[in-house]
């Protein structure tokens, strides 16, 4: 009696232990969604580049104005020989005593505005403005990424569990069926060949188990990953909320609303104004300088309020010969991002094209493996009737059966299917977000 309390209590505890180790938590796609585009490496990533970009643009609007700059200097001086018209000019007669000059102070201040510059700094402006908003605008296309793998994941997921859950059913008729077969053939009522078949197939149905079981883990944890939950977390999908998602909202396919191509555009946009940077260089720089100089040379010369205001003209004369070359490069990058604008509108269209025709198809074969189920079903119904009353044998039994498994398991490899398919659309379409009411912050 002891013994077997002790055994209860060591089961209890590790059943306790299994569960502490494995927590299950049930996630619809939207959430997972919401999880992945938040915390996952990707996101994080595309989101620090957008604040690069806003950086660059608020460095380079800086450059609108005044460079004030402050220096002084303090220099001690040895066996200085100083010269001065001050002493030579005295009316006195007697000689003049040599000056003794042994330190010199000296304090400026410096400002320059900038006047013109040929449009420079404004078209530089206008360059990380349309850089910094094609930022903004793949960052949302990376979320997109981001929901369309997690969509790919959940379906992998959701097949592998419902193959286990169908084999594992499957496996109980196998187990039993071997069992009957068993009892059968010690009573000499069937061949020892058909216990032979009988226990193949079940051999065969526990490879297909432990496989689906791995495909179940590998996409468990491929999940996980990407959401940064927890290595102990078991994913539960709730399925019923993905059907709502999905009949709450029509399918719909469109072209100029992906994220990637307005970040596309904007980068062209860009390049433009970086043509227009390089031709600046043909043009003088203007600017406004002032200034205040304290100069005090020990026992010569002090100098308090000096002010200085004037304008400052520069102009690179080689940039005539020079520049031109800057040009056609500038010109050079705006042509190769307008070539893989073009690439990308007409790989988009195909995109939507062929997700379009999968999502389709996804429906019609969906349709077709709801009948196969039936049919495999009654199949198996009037075979079993017909080998209980002898008029088939154990091969036509075993096919009927693997026949009735097989179109369980496409039935429902279809189902997600249509989804993960649906979801594609929507991502090629540009709309993979919006389809499960996630904000683009």
């Amino acid at each position: 009696m002891k013994i077997n309390k002790l055994v209860l209590i060591a089961l209890l505890i590790l059943v306790f232990t299994k569960n502490q180790a494995q927590e299950k938590k049930l996630l619809t796609l939207k959430e997972a969604v919401e999880m992945a585009v938040s915390n996952s490496d990707a996101a994080s990533l595309a989101k620090a580049k957008v604040q690069t970009a806003k950086l660059e643009l608020d460095v380079t609007k800086n450059n609108r104005y005044p460079s004030v700059k402050a220096s002084g200097q303090y220099l001690r001086l040895s066996s200085a020989h100083v010269d001065s018209n001050f002493q030579s000019n005295s009316t006195s007669s007697e000689p003049a005593k040599p000056l003794k000059v042994d330190q010199l102070l000296l304090g400026q201040v410096n400002a320059s505005m900038p006047v013109f510059n040929g449009f420079k700094l404004k078209n530089s402006i206008n360059e990380s403005d349309s850089m910094y908003k094609a930022e903004t605008f793949s960052e949302k296309h990376s979320k997109e990424q981001i929901g369309l793998e997690v969509v790919e994941l959940f379906a992998s997921l959701y097949k592998a569990q419902q193959m286990t859950e169908l084999i594992e059913d499957n496996l109980k008729t196998a187990d039993q069926r071997v069992k009957d077969f068993t009892a059968m053939e010690e009573n000499g009522l069937i061949a020892r060949n058909d216990l032979l078949k009988a226990q193949l197939q079940q051999s065969n149905v526990q490879l297909s188990l432990d496989n689906a079981k791995k495909n179940t883990s590998i996409a468990n944890y491929k999940l996980i990953t990407l959401l940064k939950l927890p290595e102990n977390t078991l994913v539960d999908i709730d399925i019923e909320a993905v059907k709502r998602d999905m009949a709450s909202n029509q399918v719909n396919s469109g072209q100029g609303e992906r994220n990637d191509l307005k970040s596309l555009e904007l980068k062209k946009q860009a390049a433009e104004s970086g043509i227009k940077i390089a031709r600046a260089n043909y043009y003088p720089s203007l600017s406004l300088t002032g200034g205040y100089i304290a100069f005090d040379l020990n026992n010569v010369l002090t100098v308090t309020n000096a002010m200085n205001v004037g304008v400052g003209l520069s102009y690179d004369l080689s940039n005539i010969f020079k520049n031109s070359k800057n040009v056609k490069l500038a010109q050079s990058k705006t042509k190769e991002t307008e070539i893989a604008l073009s690439l990308m509108t007409d790989q988009i269209k195909e995109e939507v094209f062929q997700a379009q025709e999968n999502y389709n198809l996804s429906l019609k074969q969906s349709l077709v493996y709801d009948k196969a189920v039936i049919q495999a079903t009654e199949n198996y119904r009037i075979v079993k009737d017909k080998y209980d009353n002898s008029l088939s044998d154990t091969n036509d039994l075993l096919e009927a059966d693997f026949q009735q498994l097989q179109a369980k398991i496409n039935q429902a490899l279809s189902k997600a299917d249509v989804a993960q398919k649906y979801y594609e659309l929507q991502f090629a379409s540009g709309k993979l977000t919006a389809s499960l009411n996630i904000n683009q912050k």
